[in-house]
């Protein structure tokens, strides 16, 4: 590793994304409009059913959880669902094994709920719950900042490595000094720089208005993000490592990034998702990066508190790079 060769190409690519205006302006832009358009279609309320956590629920059978309409979601960790209660994400947690059950006395949801509750389980105690609402676009802000993110990260790399390829500049810099590892670790770090820079550019403007819903550190959620974008970037870079057409890298970059939007947690939780398909979204760095950042903005969650996140991302990463590093090709036409 040549530090003068690699810090070459990092400015080299920064100033050609810079440059861009209508790319520039387009990062931006985008993340603003949907977060925009998501607190005004929902007006902080996200879904209209009821949906309510349930201790244990496979082991559970009671009449009460026929009823038509409500969600029933199972959680294995009293104090984890307590806070999702807490911030209005569930209307109510009942806990059979107790004949306890809590409800928000600040939902008028949890209301009704308590009440349908009650007509079929009389004897059980109620416990009060206090805690701000989270609105929808606070819940959602992590996703559509992680979407924001993969796509300048999949797409930004890709469509520049196979459009370099394509117009010979990939074969003219295999002439010179550069290496393979030094070109992609200089195209990753220029990608990192830009990503983080307009993301955090955006967070910060969207907040001055929306004030945003925020217990945990910044620091944490920077983090986050870097490793996150870091993943993706090395993502990006496999793909594009050896196709020269960019037809090809099209699809295969929406084959990628289309599951990662759709499954990843960004627009709706995967709670009470069939197992399978949770297992599938396990396998996404979109998901990783989605739930570690919602976690410290809407639990407080610290960087060990995720770091089962945190330690998939970086296995990811590693794995994304060392396969695009080996397969890379100065000159490959697909």
């Amino acid at each position: 590793m040549n530090l003068k060769r690699f810090l070459a190409v990092v400015k080299a690519r920064n100033i050609e994304f810079f440059r861009d205006k209508s790319s520039l302006g387009w990062s931006l832009a985008f993340p603003v409009l949907i977060i925009i358009a998501m607190s005004f279609i929902f007006s902080g309320n996200g879904k209209s059913a009821y949906k309510v956590g349930v201790m244990q629920l496979i082991e559970i059978s009671s009449p009460f959880l026929e009823t038509k309409y409500i969600d029933f979601v199972s959680y294995q960790d009293v104090d984890k669902a307590k806070i999702k209660l807490s911030q209005h994400n569930i209307d109510m947690l009942i806990d059979f094994s107790t004949q306890h059950y809590w409800v928000n006395r600040d939902s008028p949801k949890g209301y009704f709920v308590e009440k349908l509750f009650l007509a079929q389980h009389p004897d059980f105690t109620s416990l009060k719950i206090e805690g701000q609402k989270i609105r929808y676009v606070d819940w959602v802000l992590p996703g559509v900042l992680g979407m924001n993110m993969m796509f300048s990260c999949l797409f930004g790399v890709g469509y520049v490595i196979v459009r370099y390829r394509k117009n010979a500049v990939l074969k003219r810099l295999k002439a010179t000094p550069l290496s393979a590892f030094e070109f992609v670790s200089a195209q990753l770090f220029s990608r990192m720089f830009i990503v983080m820079f307009t993301s955090s550019l955006v967070y910060v403007g969207c907040n001055f208005f929306f004030d945003f819903y925020m217990l945990g550190s910044y620091l944490d959620l920077f983090l986050v993000g870097v490793l996150g974008a870091f993943s993706l970037i090395s993502l990006g870079l496999l793909v594009a490592c050896k196709s020269k057409s960019e037809e090809l890298i099209g699809g295969l970059l929406n084959l990628t990034s289309w599951p990662m939007m759709i499954l990843s947690g960004v627009w709706f939780s995967l709670e009470g998702a069939p197992e399978g398909l949770k297992t599938f979204a396990e396998f996404l760095p979109l998901t990783h990066l989605v739930a570690g950042a919602r976690q410290v903005i809407t639990e407080g969650a610290t960087l060990a508190d995720i770091s089962y996140h945190l330690g998939v991302l970086a296995v990811m990463s590693l794995l994304f790079l060392s396969l695009g590093a080996y397969f890379f090709n100065w000159n490959a036409e697909r």
